[in-house]
This record gives structure tokens, C-alpha cells and sequence, in this order.
């Protein structure tokens, strides 16, 4: 991990990382372990969370890999017992678990009845979407924030410091072409996340969010990036769009994420949702 951009003391709590492994979360991992939490890294591979683990472990931090499907409550109850037994209870909530599916996307912008039938073979309209597609966004987004809320805020309750941050997106804002499943679960996620706080906010827990702008992975990169390394159309209108003209980079994450989970630094901060887009979300395109 590269040198955190300021430092919160996080000892003798339990975080827990949903989606831990992946390009963005894997990040948080390793900035909550650097400032003192342990931290359980949720995923559906348990042999990708171990590793992580065992990642931050080498390097002096306090972590173990638990294998759960966020979709699943008895797998959610399961992770949670085995972290409640080698960490303890939870104070901290990072609910990154999410993602798209092709089928659940357009191949076009713009729908007409001509370009329409003369696709129809290889494109796939907003009439194609396919259900299956469609449920799996909804759910991996919104109910796979919402059930380990269930499943792991009870801990949290009355423990100083206690705090969830969940994981939103641009698209919450104003919704992408192409993507209209992931855009709606996204705006479910901002919208529960201000129920939640007014929901757990006499209880002692905080509820915010972040919303990632466009960030260049290594899992988007060939969907941003044509093979010689040129941007593709639709990075180019990311871009246009982005007054800062770049993709923002993992690292640039990890001091909102530190500042939500700080009470001393944001312990009235309590249902907002928390843009880091280059002022993607500011620019009215003029």
C-alpha cells in the first residue's frame, strides 16, 4: 500500500470489508490494517480473501480471509461468528461488495426503431435486457449492502466510534447510459444510506457514503482502454466530462474512507454521500 495521506488510530477495533478483494476495497483493507484495525476481508473465494489476509499480515497488521456470499444470510451469519470468535465484535462496516453483468447493459446510448432492427443480431436494446441479468445488479448492489447491515450492526451498537460506509457511485447522481440496473441499485444505495443513518443515528452509529467517480482498474481497463492503449469512445466522453481530465487512481479513495470512519474527525458526519469524482458531479457539461 502506498504511504496512507494521514493516519487515524484505529487499535482494538474490528473492521469488516465486504467485496474485500477487489481493485478499490482491497485498498481500504490495507489502510484500515495500517492504522490498527483488524480486519476480516469478506469475499465469495475464500482462497482470494486468505490471500489478502495473509498480505496484510506480512506486513504486521491483523487480518483473516472469511468466505461469504453477501447475498446469502446464513453464509453472513456464518461469517460473522467466525469473526466475532477470533477478532471480536464489529465496529466498523465497509460494504463494497458490487458490480454489473452484461446482460443487464445495453450495447447503444440511444435506442430507435431503425438502428433497432438493423442491430438486432448483435446488439442488445433496453427490450433485450434480460431478467436474470437485471435481478443479480439489483440485488449484489442494494440487498448485498443492506443484509450485512442486518447481519453485523447489532454488534455495533453503543460502541464507541461504531460506523458503516457503504460504497455508491457517480451513477447515483445522474445515471450512465448503457447501465440502467447498476445505476438504480446505486441510487438505492445512496438513498438507504440516509435512511440508515436517521434509522441508527440513537444508537451511536454513523452511516455514510462514498461515490467513486471513474477510477482505471485493472478490471475496467479493456472496457476504457482500445488494445494500443488509446482511450475508447466512451473514456473520452468520461473525460470530456471530468474537469479534473483524468481517472481518478485507487489511493485517492483512502482519505475519505479514513475521515468517515475517524470519529474525531467526522463524528457528526452522518448520512452523506461523498463524491471523489474530479468534479465529475459539479460540471454541467459547460
Amino acid at each position: 500500500m502506498d504511504k496512507l495521506p494521514f493516519n487515524i488510530d484505529l487499535k482494538g477495533k474490528v473492521a469488516v470489508v465486504t467485496g474485500g478483494t477487489g481493485v478499490l476495497c482491497s485498498g481500504f483493507v490495507d489502510a484500515l490494517a495500517e492504522c490498527g484495525a483488524a480486519v476480516a476481508v469478506l469475499s465469495r473465494n475464500l482462497a482470494e480473501a486468505e490471500a489478502k489476509a495473509a498480505e496484510v499480515e506480512a506486513r504486521g497488521g491483523r487480518a483473516i480471509g472469511v468466505a461469504a456470499d453477501v447475498l446469502d444470510k446464513a453464509a453472513l451469519k456464518a461469517a460473522h461468528e467466525k469473526i466475532r470468535s477470533e477478532l471480536g465484535p464489529c465496529d466498523i462496516l465497509i460494504n463494497g461488495a458490487g458490480g454489473n453483468h452484461p446482460s443487464a447493459t445495453t450495447t447503444e446510448e440511444y435506442w430507435t426503431p431503425e438502428h433497432s432492427q438493423e442491430q438486432k443480431d448483435s446488439a442488445r436494446s433496453f427490450f433485450d435486457l434480460e431478467e436474470e441479468g437485471l435481478k443479480f445488479v439489483l440485488d449484489v448492489n442494494f440487498l448485498g449492502t443492506l443484509l450485512p447491515c442486518q447481519e453485523f450492526a447489532a454488534d455495533m451498537a453503543g460502541r464507541p466510534g461504531a460506523a458503516i460506509v457503504n460504497v455508491s457511485s457517480m451513477n447515483a447522481y445522474t445515471p450512465l447510459t448503457k447501465i440502467p440496473a447498476y445505476s438504480g441499485a446505486k441510487a438505492a444505495v445512496s438513498n438507504f444510506t440516509q435512511w440508515l443513518a436517521v434509522h441508527f443515528s440513537r444508537a451511536g452509529i454513523r452511516v455514510n457514503a462514498i461515490a467513486p467517480g471513474f477510477f482505471l482498474t485493472a478490471q475496467n481497463e479493456k472496457l476504457l482502454k482500445n488494445e494500443d492503449g488509446t482511450l475508447t469512445e466512451r473514456s473520452a466522453k468520461i473525460l470530456n466530462s471530468t474537469p479534473m481530465g483524468r481517472f481518478g487512481e485507487a489511493k485517492e479513495l483512502v482519505g475519505t474512507l479514513l475521515y468517515l470512519v475517524s470519529e474525531e474527525a467526522s463524528g457528526f458526519v452522518n448520512g452523506v454521500i461523498i463524491p471523489v469524482d474530479g468534479a465529475f458531479s459539479a460540471y454541467s457539461g459547460v
